[in-house]
């Protein structure tokens, strides 16, 4: 083969190779963002958060129900719901989990509340477990799933004083909620971003050790087109300005997934007089329960605790 031959091969197998590359960046690699249940996203090796096993009484006897939900725009959504095992409830604790996790992760911590006199509801996030729907929206659609929860708890369950308690996706969509109902009364947020598109840049940055912005972007308001959300409304911290609900924000400060700042950021712009910043010494984004431990949760369980006082006092 000449090299004239040899060079003119190059040149095509580099022009396919580009095409091909145009073609990947704008219609497949932004499904690997919001497409949940994609099966190469499966191939991939996650953290999931590790539970800390929690001291139960197993006196109390749960009470659960698995029941579905309709969202705004059609899909089932399925939850749990656990009762509390005392005579009288305390409040209703609306439980939201991380990034391809499922409602099966609260069930322990379901049983504490229960014990301690909560209800609690663990609700699939649409496109994860057992509810309906291909594509996270990082909390433009969820926040109005959360709000259809909210009617159906008041409506069916006649239930009142609702909080709500996120991690990390399931943080984030939590501030959103927050923001955007009123009806939630208080809040638990660990682990959370402040803006979808710089924590997709800043994974980027994690998994292959360099980022470029202008890129990621690109891929951020592609991903919000094919799964039908403004991207631009994943925004947390925008959110966070019109918290006016006690909450309690939580990270840990050695989480290299989502840095610490966003979670700072977040609460500075809170504009709750009733905030509190609780930040876990040497926890990662995945094991903020294991390092807490049980002092994390009485800590937890006083401010939970306070909110029923809270209401009490308004009711």
């Amino acid at each position: 083969m000449t090299r004239k031959r040899r060079v003119k091969i190059l040149k095509r197998i580099t022009i396919i190779l580009i095409v091909l590359g145009m073609i990947s960046v704008h219609f497949f690699i932004p499904r690997l963002i919001s497409e949940i249940r994609n099966p190469v996203v499966s191939l991939i090796k996650r953290n999931h958060n590790v539970s800390h096993e929690l001291t139960l009484d197993n006196q109390f006897k749960i009470k659960r129900k698995t029941f579905s939900i309709t969202s705004f725009d059609g899909y089932k959504l399925s939850a749990n719901l656990t009762y509390s095992s005392l005579d009288s409830t305390k409040g209703t604790i609306i439980l939201l989990h991380g990034i391809r996790s499922n409602k099966s992760h609260f069930n322990e911590l379901s049983r504490f509340l229960s014990s301690e006199g909560f209800n609690s509801v663990a609700l699939d996030l649409r496109a994860h477990g057992e509810s309906e729907g291909k594509f996270c929206s990082f909390g433009v659609n969820e926040k109005k799933d959360v709000n259809k929860l909210i009617d159906y708890l008041i409506d069916n369950e006649q239930l009142n004083n609702i909080g709500i308690w996120g991690q990390s996706l399931g943080g984030a969509v939590g501030l959103q909620a927050m923001g955007f109902d009123k009806r939630i009364k208080f809040g638990v947020i660990e682990s959370a971003f402040s803006d979808f598109k710089t924590i997709v840049n800043d994974y980027f940055d994690f998994h292959l050790g360099f980022s470029f912005a202008p890129f990621s972007n690109y891929l951020v308001n592609r991903t919000g087109s094919i799964a039908e959300f403004d991207s631009n409304d994943a925004k947390p911290i925008k959110y966070c300005e019109s918290i006016e609900q006690p909450i309690l924000i939580v990270h840990g400060n050695k989480d290299k997934r989502i840095n610490i700042k966003y979670a700072k950021e977040n609460f500075a712009k809170i504009k709750s007089t009733d905030k509190k910043f609780l930040e876990i010494d040497t926890a990662n984004h995945s094991n903020v329960w294991k390092v807490g431990g049980e002092d994390y949760f009485k800590k937890i369980l006083k401010f939970l605790e306070k909110q029923t006082q809270n209401q009490t006092i308004t009711d």
